[in-house]
């Protein structure tokens, strides 16, 4: 079993369990998976906080959130097309089968979020992040 955190298109969050990773995807295409708050089957996995354990000193391993998101962005910068400000309408192309099936990154407008998540597009909005070292 394996738990993923959801949201659903109304910004609710919620966690689900589920037997594996093709299993929600099966649940989620037949519409089954509701949000609790308000019923909407809409939803979509979200990144979700973790720790590391060492299992020799069954402590928890140190996390730096900072070092995961810039390695998430450097998978993200060699296995996506960048279509810039194209992104809402490279999105739908692909959502309805005129645009040639791929990975794409941009950037969107807030009425184009809502937009795509109207038209049941998948996205996910990824925090860029600037360290600032003292």
């Amino acid at each position: 079993m394996i738990a993923f955190d959801l949201i659903c298109s109304n910004g609710h969050t919620f966690e689900c369990w589920f037997k594996n990773s093709n299993s929600f995807e099966e649940q989620k295409a037949s519409g089954i998976i509701t949000c609790p708050v308000c019923e909407d089957n809409r939803v979509e996995m979200v990144f979700s906080a973790f720790g590391l354990r060492k299992h020799e000193e069954k402590q928890e391993a140190k996390f730096d959130p900072y070092t995961t998101l810039q390695k998430i962005h450097e998978y993200i910068d060699k296995n996506f097309e960048d279509v810039g400000l194209n992104f809402t309408k490279e999105a739908l192309k692909i959502h309805y089968g005129e645009g040639k099936q791929r990975n794409i990154k941009g950037m969107t407008l807030p009425g184009e979020e809502k937009l795509l998540k109207e038209e049941g597009v998948p996205f996910l909005k990824i925090p860029i992040i600037k360290r600032l070292d003292n």
